[in-house]
């Protein structure tokens, strides 16, 4: 996405707002991301950039942290965001169909966003519910023992929201 002159303010004012409720420290640099991430809904190469010069720390390392954390994106994201849990105990209970079913439903590769900004589906290592598996989690709301025959129920739960 190119920032225009507004969304370019808009990403000054999310990271000073960060950095003013957290500090300008290195110590601080995960939560003054997330919220900046959380605000935008990514980190944008224009943000990386002000954090940088006001916390005097190397771009380098600021994209490695936003690359190494889950929780933060380099990128934009759909409205709604799937995560599904590719563990070896999701895989075994039948998370390969699930996450086939999923890449059907919505024409969608790992990290991929849809053109209409609606869906993003991403792999992660595991999201720490082995015990009902296959999981998926869209935006914080959590599905275990997911079926491939519950999918389209799952999503639909979403496109009647908007």
């Amino acid at each position: 996405m190119t920032f225009n002159a507004e969304n370019s303010q808009a990403v000054l004012n999310a990271v000073q707002g960060a950095v003013n409720r957290h500090g300008a420290t290195r110590e601080e640099l995960i939560p003054i991301l997330n919220d900046i991430n959380r605000e935008i809904g990514y980190l944008p190469k224009e943000a990386l950039s002000q954090v940088s010069k006001l916390l005097q720390v190397p771009q380098s390392q600021l994209f490695s942290v936003a690359t190494f954390y889950h929780m933060l994106n380099t990128k934009p994201r759909g409205k709604n965001v799937i995560q599904f849990c590719e563990s070896a105990p999701c895989h075994v209970v039948g998370g390969r169909e699930v996450w086939n079913r999923l890449q059907e439903e919505l024409n969608l590769s790992d990290g991929e966003t849809t053109p209409d900004g609606m869906w993003s589906l991403v792999t992660v290592s595991c999201l720490g519910l082995c015990g009902v598996g296959p999981v998926i989690m869209v935006n914080d709301d959590i599905y275990g023992n997911v079926t491939p025959q519950q999918v389209s129920e799952i999503l639909n739960r979403y496109k009647e929201v908007g």
